[in-house]
């Protein structure tokens, strides 16, 4: 079994914030594999469903993006699934719009939705997609800008990447090697 996880913040006032396009990438996922995320466990929505022969849980916690640790690590112990058989989808501060970064491995660079999946699951060998959203203006905080809405010139260019996301976390729920995804995807 694979878990895909989206990272953002739950209920409307977040829903398309800048911090919430783990959780747009993982609806469109959703979407994809026809997969309803409708069900409440351990402190997440989930669905589960199939990708050829392979079992798949979609998630997307509800503890706010500092926490998501708190849902992903008793997730994974119930289902068993090891944490190379995870993958998470995120927004990047580093990246700028409309820029993809896959990764197998790593720190979590600052972000904290992704250092508490790090902390709860005891490793940073955990595989990311990584979605650019830029830096804030200057003198703007970083925690400020990140729970605003894309501009529209922002979304023209984060809309197309949110795709590509959903698309390579289909691909590697489909067998596709980690290696290869990145080599398709990263832009």
């Amino acid at each position: 079994m694979k878990m895909v996880v989206g990272l953002g913040n739950p209920g409307p006032r977040y829903e398309t914030t800048r911090h919430n396009a783990g959780f747009m990438a993982l609806d469109l996922l959703a979407d994809d594999l026809a997969v309803e995320l409708g069900r409440r466990q351990r402190d997440a929505l989930v669905g589960t469903g199939r990708v050829g022969e392979e079992r798949v849980l979609l998630v997307k916690p509800l503890t706010f993006m500092n926490l998501s640790g708190q849902a992903v690590g008793p997730l994974a112990r119930w289902y068993g699934i090891r944490p190379a058989d995870i993958l998470v989808l995120m927004d990047d501060l580093d990246l700028e719009p409309g820029r993809l970064r896959v990764r197998a491995k790593g720190s979590s660079g600052g972000h904290r939705g992704l250092g508490s999946v790090l902390a709860a699951l005891g490793t940073d060998m955990v595989p990311r997609i990584r979605i650019g959203i830029g830096r804030p203006p200057a003198g703007q905080d970083p925690a400020d800008y990140v729970l605003e809405p894309f501009t529209e010139d922002e979304w023209s260019l984060v809309s197309p990447v949110l795709l590509k996301a959903a698309r390579a976390a289909r691909l590697w729920l489909e067998g596709l090697d980690l290696e290869e995804v990145m080599n398709r995807f990263n832009c």
